[in-house]
């Protein structure tokens, strides 16, 4: 999502004011609508101000997001395997969304054979909604006090009004601890919530290192996949499709680490990773020096591979990146702050990666077609061609498709691990023999 936060504040002055309001409701007026006796109660969760409070939703109940539902500073949610949570379809004033502020704590650990799945209330989880249909509720929304590259170092999330305290996010402690999200299915999310703002399948702001995200799908969403506002959180196995904007959007200084990010996009999809650096300065820091093992990202010959930009650096070891229109650009400027800057001063890498199929280049004739320095022709780019070959990128077919992104032609992992967090495997992209997702994620599980 491009970034212009004097729209969220239009939005907070002209439409936002009666959000919280639409979702006011005493904890004993919590409604409940029976269901059959085998499956529980359908349980509508509203928000009066104070949050949802501290509190278990259970496998056996459906619960119900009516309005922007926060859990507030001090509070846990606590989400047990197996849970269906939906949210009521609505724009603007009636979007609905799980908010869990600075402070707040979400404890939503599924299983492989239970994992927890947030959808549209519509969904009856039994295909009636195509793997393409977007924009039927808002999303989750994690806010935590990690650092930001921003000025001040404490901001409000997009699409929450500066009004309610809830929505910053930010501060000093990179190793805060929101909680746990593991083996989360989000599905149908972005609803637009006003002036054209989609929420984001999982939005980040400021979520700290101490939070555990493993094992998260995110499926058409109107915006991005997973966008991270600074801060320095840590996600393992991230399943990205069919979402209508960026699979992976960074920006404000995100420090945290990936590994075994997919993406699978669609024709209407934009870029697998759009990576900004900072916003208000764009000097600021901490730089956005993001790292990423064994991505795999495959395209519809039509969306970008990765752009990196507003003086954003970042690393990509062991990735594959196919089937795409265009590649890695990285942002070129005659005058000011850029990410060519972050390649010169080494906080740009792209190391024993795999492409294939980008602008229809299915060899190495044409490298300028993989990597561009976002100028045509003259030193940068010969600049930014230089370490690509040395840096033992390859031009090869690994044999994956949309459909099946296990390859078929293996390659080896070049690049070493240097840190005990990302786990230590013998090949490249996000799969080795088998497909981690396929037992749990509406995507593969069918």
């Amino acid at each position: 999502m491009k970034k212009n936060y004097f729209k969220f504040l239009l939005v907070a002055t002209l439409g936002f004011a009666t959000v919280f309001s639409s979702c006011k409701k005493k904890d004993d007026e919590t409604k409940v609508t029976p269901k059959p006796p085998s499956s529980g109660v359908e349980i509508t969760i509203t928000d009066d101000g104070n949050g949802i409070g501290t509190q278990t939703w259970k496998s056996e109940n459906t619960y119900i997001l009516d309005g922007f539902c926060f859990v507030n500073n001090g509070q846990t949610l606590t989400i047990e395997p197996g849970t269906v949570i939906k949210g009521n379809t609505g724009q603007g004033e009636n979007a609905s969304a799980l908010i869990v502020a600075r402070g707040g704590k979400i404890m939503a650990e599924g299983t492989v054979s239970d994992p927890i799945i947030f959808t549209a209330k519509a969904d009856d989880l039994n295909g009636n909604i195509a793997n393409d249909v977007n924009g039927l509720w808002g999303g989750i929304i994690v806010l935590g006090k990690a650092t930001l590259n921003a000025i001040p170092s404490t901001q409000q999330i997009e699409g929450i009004p500066t009004t309610e305290v809830r929505g910053a996010f930010g501060g000093n402690n990179d190793a805060d601890n929101s909680g746990i999200l593991k083996y989360i299915s989000i599905r149908h999310g972005g609803t637009d919530i006003g002036a054209g703002n989609e929420i984001n399948g999982l939005t980040l702001g400021g979520v700290g290192s101490g939070t555990t995200i493993d094992y998260i799908e995110v499926v058409a969403n109107a915006d991005d996949g997973i966008e991270f506002f600074g801060g320095a959180a840590n996600v393992k196995h991230a399943l990205i499709v069919n979402c209508g904007d960026d699979s992976f959007d960074w920006d404000m200084g995100y420090h945290g680490k990936g590994q075994f990010w997919v993406s699978l996009q669609a024709n209407y999809s934009d870029r697998h990773g759009e990576h900004d650096g900072g916003t208000d300065p764009e000097t600021g820091t901490p730089y956005t020096l993001t790292k990423v093992y064994n991505a795999t990202y495959i395209g519809q010959n039509q969306s970008h591979t990765i752009t990196f930009r507003d003086n954003a650096g970042g690393f990509y070891y062991n990735s594959i990146f196919i089937n795409c229109e265009t590649g890695i650009d990285i942002e070129f400027l005659s005058a000011g702050d850029d990410s060519y800057k972050q390649f010169q001063n080494g906080n740009l890498k792209l190391e024993n990666n795999i492409f294939y199929n980008i602008a229809g280049q299915t060899d190495a004739t044409s490298p300028n077609l993989f990597l561009s320095a976002g100028a045509d022709g003259g030193q940068t780019q010969d600049d930014v061609l230089a370490p690509y070959f040395t840096a033992h990128n390859t031009v090869i077919n690994p044999g994956i498709s949309k459909t099946n992104p296990v390859p078929t032609n293996p390659q080896d992992a070049g690049q070493a691990y240097d840190d005990a967090w990302y786990d230590t495997v013998n090949y490249a992209g996000a799969f080795g023999a088998s497909n981690w997702a396929s037992a749990w994620t509406l995507t593969f599980k069918n």
